[in-house]
């Protein structure tokens, strides 16, 4: 392992990027959201994936140049088109619009058309708590699970987030995939020529497997059962009938180079807790419940162990393996010293 300090891991990220054909401004938000996922000790979501960036770009998989522009605003809504380029940037602006909205209507709401992968689907919230809102996210991925029931992969693996602000603390966090685990921890095993437990997900015959490989070309099983299913299918429902976008089954595996633009789609939602019962209330009944919670032997906040990683990495640097490291250093045009 080698200890990189995040201002440096982001620029060998954006460099890479940047050589494969994406613009300043899809380089700098994609490299940004990359590192800030590794900072909070989600490595599956982090630089790892620039390999797998560099290789849209090359195949033209994404857009690197497109710019991200609002098609159609309401009151409370808009509709952001990433224009097939990288999710991240397109991210920013619905945050921003809908941010804006929740501050003079009190509620915000903004979907993505026309995206590509979103990463961890918490991050994008943390500008929204601290702004003193509350923030949730969903976005659709390239089909990974059946529906219940069935065999063949129809949803994708569909995160869903939301983020609580606090008064001088951080915000509280909650972000999960909705199968099983999220689909990069099996891609992460993969290339370690590690097994994945048993219980996360079928190969392509439909059969249990601990074999990450047959798992990538398999599916992923539902958290929680039947309901997990359900919650996919409401999330695939919303992103997707909402922004135009495409169902995950229309979208060609992320974990290739070659195939179509995904054209996913993610939605955000944003609520000023003072246009309803007020932010004082909001934040009183926040902290008893919390205070509830922790009182608990055993309990910790959601999110805690994201924002206590992020501090150190922010002292210290972020570790990643020799071998991630030099294939970035090797994609960012820099020498890979032996």
């Amino acid at each position: 392992m080698s200890r990189i300090p995040m201002e440096r891991l982001e620029a060998l990220a954006r460099s890479a990027l940047r050589r494969a054909g994406a613009s300043a401004l899809q380089a700098q938000a994609t490299a940004a959201a990359l590192v800030r996922a590794d900072a909070m000790g989600l490595a599956s979501h982090g630089v790892s994936r620039v390999p797998m960036y560099v290789g849209h770009l090359r195949h033209d998989r994404v857009d690197g140049q497109a710019v991200p522009a609002v098609r159609s605003v309401r009151a409370s809504a808009a509709l952001v088109d990433a224009g097939s380029g990288f999710a991240f940037p397109a991210c920013d602006l619905a945050i921003a619009e809908a941010m804006r909205r929740a501050r003079d209507t009190g509620v915000g709401v903004a979907a993505v058309t026309n995206s590509h992968h979103f990463g961890a689907a918490g991050l994008p919230l943390d500008a929204v708590a601290r702004a003193g809102m509350v923030g949730i996210a969903m976005g659709n991925s390239p089909a990974a699970m059946p529906a219940w029931g069935g065999k063949r992969p129809l949803f994708g693996t569909n995160p869903i987030a939301a983020a609580f602000p606090r008064q001088g603390q951080p915000p509280v966090l909650i972000d999960l995939s909705l199968s099983e685990v999220a689909r990069g921890k099996i891609m992460v095993a993969a290339k370690q020529g590690k097994p994945i437990p048993p219980g996360w997900a079928l190969d392509e015959d439909g059969q249990p497997t601990t074999d990450a490989q047959a798992a990538l070309r398999g599916s992923m099983l539902p958290a929680g059962g039947v309901k997990g299913a359900m919650l996919a299918l409401m999330v695939e429902l919303l992103v997707t009938t909402l922004a135009g976008a495409r169902f995950g089954a229309e979208a060609d595996s992320f974990f290739t180079d070659a195939g179509n633009r995904p054209r996913i789609g993610q939605l955000f939602l944003v609520l000023d807790p003072g246009a309803f019962a007020g932010s004082a209330v909001y934040g009183e009944r926040v902290e008893a419940l919390l205070h509830a919670m922790l009182g608990d032997a055993g309990t910790r906040l959601p999110g805690a162990r994201r924002y206590t990683l992020q501090a150190e990495a922010q002292d210290h640097g972020i570790e990643v393996p020799e071998a991630q490291l030099a294939e970035l250093l090797s994609l960012a045009g820099e020498e890979v010293k032996a």
